[in-house]
């Protein structure tokens, strides 16, 4: 009877240590890929790697520099900054496409600098020094970004402007989710955010804590950031209970972005506008 009563307890033991175990198992499996992860897997879509053309040759020669400075993980991140003529505390990160900080983004930082007068412009290398000039490089880095990382060089970045900044930020494609990421990141210092046909935040809870409203420029023809992708965000945003403005454009993925031959000079001209008075009324530039 001893026997019996030690072999059920023993059993029972087991039984209770896999239902832990199978608890702790799914209770620790991600719910799905972040954001920034699900668009990094566009990258083996044939169609999204064709739809984007190799940059045109183009060599930025303008103001500005590269800067280096310390990351949250212990390393160091570098970036092409434009600072403002006069001393300030406002700042506009600028964020990639998927080819990396190529000349034609420092071209946009210089463009935003100009036109953004008392504002210290920052262009982020979530690449860590790596440029893209093919289809297949670009899908390869844009993969290999590890969202830690990326994160990591981005509050880098914020704390070189320091704990007195107004950080607001813009994006395209890879740069226009992760244009989100960098506003959720800066917390309360964040007064702006605007993404171009990027991933958005699915996550509700995170979305709680933007300190700021979002401006968000799709592509009516986009078939990965989609209509339906774009609604739901507006949902979110919603449930979240924060504001977000969001224009479409009759055009596909990448019609804004500056490097892309397929660039159309007359939507990308309109979004710019908007894009630019969204930040001069954030940044009170």
């Amino acid at each position: 009877m001893k026997k019996l009563f030690l072999l059920l307890a023993a059993v029972l033991s087991l039984g209770t240590a896999a239902a832990q175990t199978s608890a702790l198992s799914c209770c620790a499996r991600p719910a799905g890929p972040s954001a920034t992860e699900a668009f990094a897997m566009l990258a083996t879509d044939k169609d999204f790697s064709g739809g984007h053309d190799a940059p045109l040759p183009y060599a930025y020669e303008g103001e500005g520099q590269m800067i280096t400075f310390k990351t949250t993980d212990g390393k160091t991140g570098q970036a092409f900054e434009i600072k403002s003529a006069k001393p300030s505390t406002k700042y506009l990160f600028v964020i990639h496409e998927w080819w990396g900080l190529n000349d034609y983004i420092k071209k946009e930082a210089a463009t935003y600098a100009r036109e953004l007068p008392g504002v210290n412009v920052i262009a982020l290398d979530l690449y860590d020094g790596q440029v893209a000039t093919t289809p297949e490089e670009a899908g390869k880095l844009m993969q290999a970004v590890k969202t830690e990382r990326a994160a990591a060089i981005i509050r880098g970045a914020q704390l070189y402007a320091g704990p007195k900044a107004q950080f607001a930020s813009v994006g395209w494609c890879f740069g226009g989710g992760w244009s989100l990421q960098s506003a959720l990141l800066g917390g309360k210092q964040t007064v702006g955010c605007v993404m171009y046909y990027g991933m958005p935040e699915k996550d509700i809870a995170k979305l709680k804590t933007l300190n700021s409203d979002v401006l968000g420029l799709f592509a009516e023809q986009d078939k990965w950031i989609n209509p339906e992708v774009v609604k739901q965000f507006e949902k979110n945003m919603a449930a979240a209970g924060k504001k977000v403005t969001v224009q479409e454009y009759p055009a596909d993925h990448a019609f804004a972005n500056p490097s892309n031959p397929k660039y159309n000079k007359e939507l990308a001209a309109d979004a710019h506008q908007k894009a630019l008075a969204y930040l001069k009324a954030r940044l009170k530039a």
